[in-house]
């Protein structure tokens, strides 16, 4: 799939379908364990179709912000510094894609495949699923916050609406608690400590990598001093009160 999403973007020439394939593709991942699988049905299909929502509802919120629009400005950077090598360095980057998904896709498989699992809802997997739909709303309140703000203002303009003064990647955030949510579903089955390694990859990409180093560069080339003020002043990853500066109202 990734493979076939990088020759799309040979013609196109937008290489942000890479984030909607990595997004559709842990859905598909999750399905096909769902289908295959052999724990007992309640948790299996729990876990499947709770994958499935958080794919198609974050899938879908990137293909309407990709699909017809000009490249995003961190992949247009990395097409200049790659220069005539791009092409073939996009192909490493979609296929690294591809290789995530198989490692973040670990919890799916061990609840699916576990069939000394318990046939019902475990504490932790109760407490798993509490965190799952904690984080949707609130990721799906952040992209939303975002996404109205986009509408009515300037394209140099900071983003402080809502959630946004608190944290400058509150989708970041609750991202990475969905990805906790399933380790703890994970949690009772066998070999479950496993899944513990997912939010932890999560957590080192969104932090060090493809994440907020990327977002942010990319967020100070476009809005300059504006956003560095708003680093110094708002949380980076978990949301908190913002700081105040001199000469900031209360």
């Amino acid at each position: 799939m990734m493979f076939v999403l990088w020759i799309i973007q040979l013609r196109i020439r937008n290489a942000g379908i890479v984030d909607i394939g990595w997004a559709y593709g842990l859905g598909l991942l999750a399905l096909i364990d769902g289908i295959f699988g052999s724990a007992p049905a309640v948790p299996r299909w729990t876990l499947t179709v709770t994958v499935v929502l958080w794919s198609a509802r974050l899938g879908t919120h990137l293909f309407r912000r990709v699909a017809g629009k000009p490249e995003e400005g961190r992949y247009r950077q990395l097409r200049r510094q790659w220069s005539a090598g791009a092409a073939w360095k996009f192909l490493i980057f979609f296929e690294a894609q591809a290789l995530l998904d198989l490692l973040l896709s670990v919890p799916f498989l061990l609840v699916c495949a576990g069939s000394a699992a318990p046939a019902h809802f475990a504490p932790a997997q109760v407490c798993g699923l509490a965190i799952w739909a904690a984080a949707i709303a609130g990721e799906s309140l952040a992209d939303y916050q975002l996404a109205r703000f986009k509408r009515r203002s300037d394209h140099g303009a900071v983003c402080r609406d809502g959630l946004w003064n608190y944290s400058r990647h509150p989708n970041y955030f609750f991202e990475w608690l969905v990805w906790i949510g399933w380790a703890l579903f994970a949690e009772p089955v066998r070999w479950g400590w496993l899944a513990w390694g997912a939010p932890i990859l999560m957590l080192f990409f969104l932090l060090r990598v493809t994440g907020i180093p990327a977002t942010e560069e990319q967020s100070l080339r476009s809005k300059g001093e504006a956003y560095a003020e708003y680093q110094r002043t708002t949380s980076a990853f978990v949301p908190w009160f913002p700081k105040r500066t001199r000469g900031t109202a209360a």
